[in-house]
């Protein structure tokens, strides 16, 4: 059992998303005083926004399937999934009251596909164990050197708070309107504390469509498609799925999981080319014979429709990027066809990301997620230099993160005295 005499000991939780919301839980279930800051009205806008299609929490696919999905930080999110994974968030889940299924594509969702009932169980839940929540408390700092006197904006000026110790899940970049600013950066770089630059992950990009396109299509969903992608080291990415044509380029899902290596190579070289797949079912040596057929009278859109099911914004895309030479061409066609390649100019801006990649580095932080240059402060959540695709891997990583931080606070007051009994909540 834990000491009542924990909650005389007060941590502060600034950020009100799945990740600061978790240390929270981790941190009041052993008995530890918690006052959770958000600089919004409320907590949990973004994640009630991500839940609006369909609340997708996490993924059942293998787990080292699941860790690959970190590219490069993998190791540094294998330890937080290790002790809060996938399995352990659909059993806290189900603790929580809220049961789970798992999709024909493997996805996990809440039985009511929705967001807000597990928000708000969850905020009952956190509010009966004691946490305090402040809003509209816009974090701005420490006071002078201090590490344990933090600063706020608040409607009514300003205030100053003391904590034992200190959660940041400040979140990244995107979606201002929701409370992710990346104004927390120039505070933690001000310090010494090396943060990556944020930049816009699971994004749109740019592509110069023809004014004709853009206005015929913009919104057309491209369905049961195959892309492509040869990233900087020749690495090969396939995938299928959809993605949706819009007036500035092209997004979606199938575009977001490949948006990484994709704006990395922007970034190197200016720009980056895709290769969609418009038939992935059907071989290349089929669509020739079939388009090769004599079309009598028939226009080539169609032949292209009679022969082969290709028309609307399928058909506007060849007419748009293939020539007119090739486009007459059977070989040519197909091969287009089955492998047509959308220069991608740029990404679009960090704010209308799903995310951000970029944060505050691994290296300034030991194993529990404790700033090394500021004992008793803690960070979780997407302010971390990390990224994943949609699909569950975001939440789950933030949640891990979470109870990662929870933990390391309790660990980290345990072995100051500060604190009695177990560490880890039963």
């Amino acid at each position: 059992m834990i000491s009542n005499s924990n909650v005389s000991v007060s941590v502060a939780v600034i950020g009100g998303g799945p990740a600061g919301l978790m240390a929270a839980d981790v941190l009041t279930g052993a008995g530890v005083k918690v006052d959770l800051y958000d600089a919004m009205p409320s907590v949990g806008r973004k994640f009630l926004m991500a839940g609006k299609g369909g609340m997708n929490i996490t993924h059942s696919e293998p787990f080292n399937q699941f860790l690959s999905r970190y590219g490069s930080r993998r190791n540094h999110i294998e330890p937080m999934l290790a002790a809060f994974g996938p399995e352990a968030l659909r059993k806290w889940l189900h603790e929580l009251g809220i049961d789970t299924f798992i999709g024909t594509s493997g996805r996990v969702f809440p039985t009511d596909m929705k967001a807000a009932p597990l928000l708000r169980k969850w905020m009952q839940r956190l509010r009966l164990a004691g946490v305090n929540f402040h809003m509209r408390h816009q974090w701005s700092g420490w006071a002078d050197s201090r590490r344990d006197e933090l600063c706020f904006n608040i409607p009514a000026g300003a205030c100053k708070i003391k904590a034992d110790a200190i959660v940041l899940a400040l979140g990244g970049g995107s979606w201002s309107r929701l409370g992710a600013t990346g104004a927390w950066v120039p505070v933690l770089t001000d310090r010494g504390i090396a943060v990556e630059p944020l930049r816009p992950s699971n994004c749109g990009f740019t592509v110069d469509w023809s004014e004709h396109f853009r206005n015929r299509y913009a919104g057309q969903p491209l369905k049961a498609v195959r892309l492509t992608f040869m990233d900087a080291e020749g690495g090969p990415f396939h995938q299928s799925g959809e993605c949706v044509v819009t007036d500035y380029g092209i997004e979606g899902g199938l575009i977001y999981a490949v948006s990484a290596p994709v704006r990395e190579q922007i970034a190197a070289t200016g720009g980056a080319v895709i290769h969609l797949d418009l038939m992935p079912n059907k071989a290349l040596p089929f669509l020739i014979k079939r388009v090769s057929w004599p079309r009598g009278k028939l226009s080539m859109a169609n032949h292209l429709r009679k022969r082969l099911g290709i028309d609307g914004v399928k058909a506007g895309l060849l007419r748009e990027i293939v020539s007119a030479q090739d486009f007459a061409d059977p070989v040519r066609l197909c091969s287009a066809i089955k492998a047509l390649p959308i220069k991608l100019k740029a990404t679009r801006p960090l704010d209308e990301a799903i995310s951000s990649a970029g944060g505050v580095a691994f290296e300034a932080l030991d194993d529990q997620l404790m700033l090394r240059s500021m004992p008793g402060v803690f960070c979780a959540g997407e302010m971390l230099d990390w990224e994943a695709p949609t699909g569950g891997y975001l939440l789950t990583a933030c949640f891990a993160s979470g109870h990662m931080a929870g933990i390391g606070v309790l660990n980290w007051l345990k072995a100051r005295g500060r604190i009695s009994g177990l560490t880890r909540p039963d």
